[in-house]
C-alpha cells in the first residue's frame, strides 16, 4: 500500500493574508521560543521536560506575551 499526498493552494483574501501572518508568526515564535529552551535545559541538566512541564511553560508564555 502506498502513500498518497495532496497539494493545496489557497487564495486567500487581504483579511486572510493578513490573519495567516499573524498565525504563522506567533507559531514561529513558539517554536523558537521553545527549541532555545530545550537547547539551553538540555545543555545544562542532558534531560529534556516533560509535556506537563511544556504545556506549563506555554500557559505562562501566552500571559507573558498577549498577542499570542
Amino acid at each position: 500500500m502506498g502513500n498518497k499526498a495532496y497539494k493545496f493552494r489557497l487564495y486567500p483574501n487581504k483579511e486572510q493574508s493578513v490573519f495567516l501572518a499573524k498565525c504563522f508568526g506567533c507559531s514561529r515564535f513558539v517554536y523558537n521560543h521553545f527549541l532555545r529552551l530545550t537547547t539551553d535545559v538540555y545543555a545544562k541538566s542532558k534531560k529534556s521536560l516533560r509535556y506537563k512541564e511544556w504545556a506549563k511553560l506555554l500557559i505562562e508564555l501566552k500571559s507573558e506575551f498577549e498577542w499570542l
